[in-house]
């Protein structure tokens, strides 16, 4: 049994590719056979994989013939020294180049250092545009899941910058609560670096955390009042 199981098959599903910060792209070479590689990955708001890739890079070359490719996402391994025992999903469909000034800047939040080899004229971000996933999330539990059922709302979409901005600014001491009294980690200078429907994630010298919400948020008023909420559980929890 893995953490995974107590949750729907579509929100383990969700969170695994929230939180992933590298991937197993396959792609199709020209002969038609399959190319394996290690990628970093990251999201856009709505949950699709977003990649940061070079035109010199062999994946590269075949998506630019065949578009079509699969993602392979696991969970860290916490099992016991078994690499079968933790959750992942697979992502299939085709990836696509995407100039969206949103997919650089969550990318690169998560990703800080890809910002020293972004602009290189080589490198573009794209964005894989799945079409159905495959869930293995414990044993017996295997899941194939719609893509819908991995997409989260977009209404956070074009609000998502001023209040990433906006929470590093003015609600540092918050952010700094959530990482320590609601996730139990190390106290230090933490940040936003994104938020979606789902959750918030942060940062803090290199080290990565994402806080869920309990309910997916659609709108920015209900996105301040969810943050205002846990503010308030993280004080207490004091």
């Amino acid at each position: 049994m893995t953490g995974d199981d107590r949750i729907p098959a579509a929100q383990a599903a969700r969170r695994l590719v929230r939180v992933a910060s590298i991937g197993g792209l396959a792609t199709l070479r020209g002969d038609g056979g399959p190319f394996s590689s290690m990628v970093a990955v990251a999201t856009t708001a709505v949950g699709e994989p977003t990649l940061l890739l070079s035109t010199l890079a062999a994946h590269t070359r075949n998506l630019q013939k065949e578009s079509r490719a699969s993602l392979l996402i696991s969970a860290e391994n916490r099992h016991n020294g078994d690499p079968l025992a933790g959750s992942r999903v697979t992502l299939n469909g085709n990836v696509v180049a995407d100039d969206d000034p949103a997919t650089r800047r969550r990318f690169l939040a998560r990703h800080p250092t890809a910002a020293g080899y972004a602009d290189f004229g080589d490198f573009g971000f794209y964005r894989l545009v799945f079409t159905d996933a495959h869930l293995v999330a414990g044993f017996g539990r295997i899941v194939d899941l719609e893509r819908q059922k991995l997409l989260a709302p977009a209404g956070l979409a074009d609000s998502e910058e001023g209040a990433v901005a906006h929470m590093n600014a003015d609600h540092a001491d918050a952010v700094r609560l959530y990482a320590t009294r609601l996730l139990g980690l190390r106290d230090g200078q933490w940040t936003v670096t994104g938020v979606d429907p789902d959750g918030l994630d942060m940062a803090c010298d290199g080290q990565r955390a994402r806080l869920d919400f309990a309910e997916t948020v659609e709108t920015p008023g209900a996105l301040r009042a969810t943050l205002a909420a846990l503010a308030g559980k993280a004080r207490n929890n004091g």
